[in-house]
């Protein structure tokens, strides 16, 4: 099983090497993991620091966004053989020593998409208050337009089969793109299954997403969601 992680990175200099380390020391039966990162035009040195990482690097030419950043990445994997692609946040929120977890679950369950959530136990790093009342109004919202009940509908921590490679190969969301993602899958008959893990705050860099843009955010994701939606 070839896995390749997906690092979407921005400006992600300080946390970078400290994540592949961790990745790079993971050691998983039978799992061979390709630490590969995308850089979206950082403007720091993150492609600088990539390739002294010795991993595979998609240095972007223009800054696309996180959602072309990821779709660009998971594109990388299916074109490249791998069996599994797994997104991995590039300022150290998902610890390596968790994608196990991620791993388990999808064999478990036979899914073709894993979200890693932080709020199924309640521990780890738990985000700020603000931000957990909007995932749970996002909870609440695609539980009534899908039946599924996803916890942590932002969580960039997946896991990916083949299968749901070829879909986001077709389509992936641009801009704060998880939650409509996982419309976006089920219309596609993609069967998601959430998991436990801990996450931890940022390990360097800075967040672009302040309380007004937080705002803007729960009210934009809100939006695709329902367009989504329709579009089924």
């Amino acid at each position: 099983m070839r896995l390749a992680i997906i690092i979407p990175a921005y400006n992600e200099e300080e946390s970078l090497p400290a994540l592949i380390q961790e990745i790079k020391s993971l050691k998983v039966d039978n799992v061979e993991i390709i630490p590969v990162i995308v850089n979206d035009c950082s403007v720091d040195s993150t492609a600088e620091v990539a390739r002294n990482l010795n991993v595979d690097l998609l240095d972007l030419a223009v800054n696309i966004g996180i959602g072309g950043t990821v779709q660009t990445g998971m594109v990388y994997a299916l074109q490249s053989g791998f069996d599994y692609a797994m997104q991995v946040d590039g300022d150290g929120q998902h610890p390596a020593a968790e994608i196990p977890k991620m791993i388990a679950a999808m064999k478990e369950s036979g899914s073709n998409v894993v979200i890693g959530s932080r709020f199924i136990t309640g521990e780890g790093f738990q985000s700020s208050g603000f931000r957990r009342l909007g995932i749970g109004y996002l909870r609440v919202i695609i539980r009534l337009l899908t039946g599924l009940d996803i916890t942590d509908s932002t969580s960039g921590f997946r896991l990916y089969d083949r299968k749901a490679l070829v879909a986001i190969e077709s389509y992936y969301p641009d801009e704060y793109p998880e939650p409509e993602a996982v419309i976006y899958f089920k219309r596609k008959g993609l069967k998601i299954t959430e998991t436990p893990v801990l996450m931890e705050s940022r390990q360097g860099g800075k967040t672009s997403i302040s309380f007004i843009n937080s705002i803007y955010y729960f009210w934009k994701v809100s939006l695709a969601v329902f367009f989504s939606y329709l579009k089924s």
